[in-house]
Protein backbone atom coordinates (compact mmCIF):
# COMPACT_ATOMS: atom_id res chain seq x y z
CA UNK A 1 0.00 0.00 0.00
CA UNK A 2 2.83 2.58 0.86
CA UNK A 3 4.62 1.87 -2.50
CA UNK A 4 1.36 2.19 -4.21
CA UNK A 5 0.74 6.03 -2.61
CA UNK A 6 4.45 6.85 -2.69
CA UNK A 7 4.44 5.97 -6.57
CA UNK A 8 1.12 8.14 -7.21
CA UNK A 9 2.56 11.31 -5.11
CA UNK A 10 5.66 10.79 -7.11
CA UNK A 11 3.76 10.63 -10.72
CA UNK A 12 1.55 13.82 -9.67
CA UNK A 13 3.79 15.95 -8.35
CA UNK A 14 6.42 15.32 -11.77
CA UNK A 15 3.89 16.02 -13.83
CA UNK A 16 2.11 18.65 -12.08
CA UNK A 17 6.02 20.19 -11.44
CA UNK A 18 6.78 19.59 -15.45
CA UNK A 19 3.55 21.06 -17.13
CA UNK A 20 4.01 24.26 -14.64
CA UNK A 21 7.63 24.40 -14.69
CA UNK A 22 7.22 24.23 -19.15
CA UNK A 23 4.83 27.60 -19.23
CA UNK A 24 7.22 29.02 -16.48
CA UNK A 25 9.90 28.84 -18.46
CA UNK A 26 8.15 29.92 -21.87
CA UNK A 27 8.52 33.40 -20.39
CA UNK A 28 12.23 33.13 -20.51
CA UNK A 29 13.32 30.03 -22.20
CA UNK A 30 16.34 28.01 -21.94
CA UNK A 31 17.70 30.14 -19.46
CA UNK A 32 20.09 28.42 -17.15
CA UNK A 33 18.94 29.21 -13.94
CA UNK A 34 15.67 27.32 -14.19
CA UNK A 35 17.77 24.28 -14.23
CA UNK A 36 18.95 24.44 -10.47
CA UNK A 37 15.76 26.14 -9.56
CA UNK A 38 14.02 23.17 -10.91
CA UNK A 39 16.51 20.48 -10.08
CA UNK A 40 15.91 21.24 -6.24
CA UNK A 41 12.43 21.07 -6.45
CA UNK A 42 12.76 17.44 -8.07
CA UNK A 43 14.94 16.73 -4.71
CA UNK A 44 11.71 17.68 -2.69
CA UNK A 45 10.45 14.44 -3.50
CA UNK A 46 13.72 12.53 -0.92
CA UNK A 47 10.89 12.49 2.23
CA UNK A 48 8.28 11.35 0.00
CA UNK A 49 10.61 8.10 -0.36
CA UNK A 50 11.90 7.48 3.44
CA UNK A 51 14.95 9.10 2.21
CA UNK A 52 17.15 11.71 4.45
CA UNK A 53 19.10 13.56 1.77
CA UNK A 54 22.54 15.69 2.92
CA UNK A 55 23.79 18.02 0.92
CA UNK A 56 27.89 19.49 1.84
CA UNK A 57 29.53 22.07 0.20
CA UNK A 58 32.79 23.50 0.50
CA UNK A 59 32.63 27.24 1.65
CA UNK A 60 32.13 29.60 -0.84
CA UNK A 61 31.26 27.49 -3.37
CA UNK A 62 28.34 29.80 -4.34
CA UNK A 63 30.76 32.32 -5.67
CA UNK A 64 32.64 29.75 -8.05
CA UNK A 65 33.33 30.63 -11.83
CA UNK A 66 32.43 28.84 -14.91
CA UNK A 67 33.15 24.90 -14.17
CA UNK A 68 32.69 22.00 -15.10
CA UNK A 69 30.33 19.70 -12.76
CA UNK A 70 31.28 15.68 -12.67
CA UNK A 71 29.04 13.38 -10.75
CA UNK A 72 28.92 9.88 -10.20
CA UNK A 73 25.85 8.10 -12.27
CA UNK A 74 23.92 5.58 -9.97
CA UNK A 75 20.22 5.01 -10.89
CA UNK A 76 16.90 7.20 -11.39
CA UNK A 77 17.31 8.36 -7.49
CA UNK A 78 20.17 10.93 -8.43
CA UNK A 79 17.26 13.10 -9.54
CA UNK A 80 16.13 13.19 -6.17
CA UNK A 81 19.64 13.27 -4.60
CA UNK A 82 22.53 14.78 -7.07
CA UNK A 83 19.49 17.36 -8.38
CA UNK A 84 19.49 18.82 -5.10
CA UNK A 85 23.03 20.06 -4.92
CA UNK A 86 23.01 21.50 -8.61
CA UNK A 87 24.55 25.38 -8.51
CA UNK A 88 22.57 27.95 -10.10
CA UNK A 89 23.64 28.64 -14.14
CA UNK A 90 24.84 24.84 -14.39
CA UNK A 91 23.35 23.00 -16.92
CA UNK A 92 23.43 19.13 -17.32
CA UNK A 93 24.49 17.73 -20.43
CA UNK A 94 22.04 14.27 -21.46
CA UNK A 95 20.98 12.36 -24.22
CA UNK A 96 19.18 13.43 -26.92
CA UNK A 97 16.67 10.57 -25.74
CA UNK A 98 15.67 12.30 -23.18
CA UNK A 99 13.09 14.78 -25.03
CA UNK A 100 10.80 11.83 -25.68
CA UNK A 101 10.56 11.27 -22.08
CA UNK A 102 6.90 12.49 -21.54
CA UNK A 103 6.18 15.78 -20.04
CA UNK A 104 9.88 15.87 -18.65
CA UNK A 105 11.96 16.15 -22.08
CA UNK A 106 10.20 19.80 -22.91
CA UNK A 107 11.05 20.66 -19.52
CA UNK A 108 14.75 19.45 -19.82
CA UNK A 109 15.16 20.92 -22.75
CA UNK A 110 13.39 24.70 -22.12
CA UNK A 111 15.41 24.64 -18.69
CA UNK A 112 18.50 25.33 -21.03
CA UNK A 113 20.31 21.82 -20.65
CA UNK A 114 22.20 21.33 -23.73
CA UNK A 115 21.40 17.60 -25.63
CA UNK A 116 24.15 15.42 -26.98
CA UNK A 117 24.05 12.36 -29.81
CA UNK A 118 26.44 9.95 -28.35
CA UNK A 119 25.78 7.85 -31.59
CA UNK A 120 26.92 10.14 -33.61
CA UNK A 121 30.64 10.75 -32.84
CA UNK A 122 31.43 14.24 -35.17
CA UNK A 123 28.27 15.75 -33.07
CA UNK A 124 29.61 14.49 -29.98
CA UNK A 125 32.81 16.54 -30.65
CA UNK A 126 30.92 19.23 -31.90
CA UNK A 127 29.09 19.41 -28.37
CA UNK A 128 32.11 19.99 -26.98
CA UNK A 129 33.72 22.95 -28.86
CA UNK A 130 29.79 24.32 -28.14
CA UNK A 131 30.47 24.27 -24.23
CA UNK A 132 33.61 25.87 -24.96
CA UNK A 133 32.31 28.49 -26.33
CA UNK A 134 29.44 28.73 -24.07
CA UNK A 135 32.18 29.48 -21.35
CA UNK A 136 33.31 32.20 -23.32
CA UNK A 137 30.40 33.97 -24.07
CA UNK A 138 27.96 34.09 -20.43
CA UNK A 139 28.26 33.06 -16.69
CA UNK A 140 27.29 29.08 -17.00
CA UNK A 141 29.15 25.49 -15.73
CA UNK A 142 27.53 22.48 -17.49
CA UNK A 143 26.98 18.88 -15.14
CA UNK A 144 28.19 16.28 -16.84
CA UNK A 145 28.39 12.19 -15.77
CA UNK A 146 31.87 10.96 -16.67
CA UNK A 147 30.76 7.80 -16.72
CA UNK A 148 28.05 7.85 -19.69
CA UNK A 149 26.00 5.67 -17.97
CA UNK A 150 24.10 4.25 -14.58
CA UNK A 151 26.48 1.96 -12.65
CA UNK A 152 23.64 0.17 -11.07
CA UNK A 153 25.26 -1.04 -8.39
CA UNK A 154 28.46 -2.05 -10.40
CA UNK A 155 30.51 0.52 -8.57
CA UNK A 156 31.93 3.70 -9.86
CA UNK A 157 32.71 2.78 -13.56
CA UNK A 158 35.52 3.71 -16.01
CA UNK A 159 35.16 7.55 -17.35
CA UNK A 160 34.86 8.73 -20.75
CA UNK A 161 36.83 11.77 -21.46
CA UNK A 162 34.64 14.54 -22.87
CA UNK A 163 34.28 16.17 -19.57
CA UNK A 164 37.90 16.53 -19.52
CA UNK A 165 38.76 17.71 -23.02
CA UNK A 166 35.91 20.55 -23.03
CA UNK A 167 37.61 21.53 -19.19
CA UNK A 168 40.98 21.81 -20.20
CA UNK A 169 39.93 23.51 -23.67
CA UNK A 170 38.05 26.64 -21.76
CA UNK A 171 40.66 26.34 -19.03
CA UNK A 172 38.04 26.12 -16.39
CA UNK A 173 38.04 24.18 -12.66
CA UNK A 174 36.39 20.47 -12.89
CA UNK A 175 34.13 20.26 -9.78
CA UNK A 176 33.88 16.68 -8.96
CA UNK A 177 30.35 15.71 -7.03
CA UNK A 178 30.07 11.98 -4.84
CA UNK A 179 26.46 10.73 -4.29
CA UNK A 180 26.59 7.94 -1.51
CA UNK A 181 25.35 4.25 -2.86
CA UNK A 182 21.66 4.55 -3.18
CA UNK A 183 21.72 0.85 -4.98
CA UNK A 184 19.16 -1.17 -3.41
CA UNK A 185 18.71 1.22 -0.66
CA UNK A 186 15.42 2.65 -1.72
CA UNK A 187 12.27 0.05 -0.48
CA UNK A 188 8.94 1.73 -1.68
CA UNK A 189 6.91 -0.32 0.64
CA UNK A 190 9.50 0.39 3.18
CA UNK A 191 8.52 3.32 5.88
CA UNK A 192 12.54 4.92 6.25
CA UNK A 193 15.22 4.27 3.78
CA UNK A 194 18.10 5.78 5.62
CA UNK A 195 20.59 8.07 5.05
CA UNK A 196 22.36 9.74 1.47
CA UNK A 197 25.22 12.46 1.78
CA UNK A 198 25.96 14.11 -1.80
CA UNK A 199 28.95 15.95 -1.28
CA UNK A 200 30.71 18.58 -3.58
CA UNK A 201 34.80 18.42 -3.60
CA UNK A 202 37.14 21.23 -3.44
CA UNK A 203 37.91 22.20 -7.63
CA UNK A 204 40.32 20.22 -9.39
CA UNK A 205 43.01 22.89 -11.02
CA UNK A 206 43.18 21.65 -14.57
CA UNK A 207 46.06 24.23 -15.54
CA UNK A 208 47.96 21.15 -13.71
CA UNK A 209 47.39 19.05 -16.07
CA UNK A 210 47.64 21.15 -19.52
CA UNK A 211 50.51 19.35 -20.28
CA UNK A 212 49.66 15.95 -19.84
CA UNK A 213 47.02 13.62 -21.27
CA UNK A 214 43.35 14.24 -20.64
CA UNK A 215 43.15 10.34 -19.68
CA UNK A 216 45.50 11.25 -16.17
CA UNK A 217 43.33 14.37 -15.56
CA UNK A 218 40.14 12.11 -15.75
CA UNK A 219 42.05 9.25 -13.82
CA UNK A 220 43.25 11.57 -11.16
CA UNK A 221 39.47 13.03 -11.12
CA UNK A 222 38.02 8.92 -10.90
CA UNK A 223 40.41 8.15 -7.41
CA UNK A 224 39.49 11.32 -5.98
CA UNK A 225 35.89 10.44 -6.70
CA UNK A 226 36.26 6.71 -5.44
CA UNK A 227 37.93 7.26 -1.76
CA UNK A 228 34.84 10.08 -1.32
CA UNK A 229 32.51 7.20 -2.27
CA UNK A 230 33.77 4.76 -0.04
CA UNK A 231 34.52 7.27 2.77
CA UNK A 232 30.89 8.13 2.78
CA UNK A 233 29.17 5.49 2.70
CA UNK A 234 31.62 4.23 5.65
CA UNK A 235 30.33 7.43 7.39
CA UNK A 236 26.47 6.26 6.17
CA UNK A 237 26.48 3.23 7.08
CA UNK A 238 28.15 3.89 10.33
CA UNK A 239 25.27 6.56 11.36
CA UNK A 240 22.42 4.34 9.90
CA UNK A 241 23.52 1.58 12.24
CA UNK A 242 23.50 3.87 15.31
CA UNK A 243 20.84 5.56 14.40
CA UNK A 244 22.51 9.06 14.07
CA UNK A 245 20.28 10.18 10.87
Amino acid sequence: MLAILRTIIVVVYSILLCIFGCIYCLFSPRNPRHVATFGHLFGRLAPVFGLKVELRKPQGAENYPNAIYICNHQNNYDMITAAAIVQPTTVTVGKTSLLWVPFFGLLYWLTGNLLIDRNNRAKAHGTIGELVAQFKKKKISFWMFPEGTRSRGRGLLPFKTGAFYATIAAGVPIIPVVVSNTHGKIKLNRLKNGLAIVEMLQPVDTAAFADQSVRKLATHCRELMAAKLNELNAEVAEREAAGKL
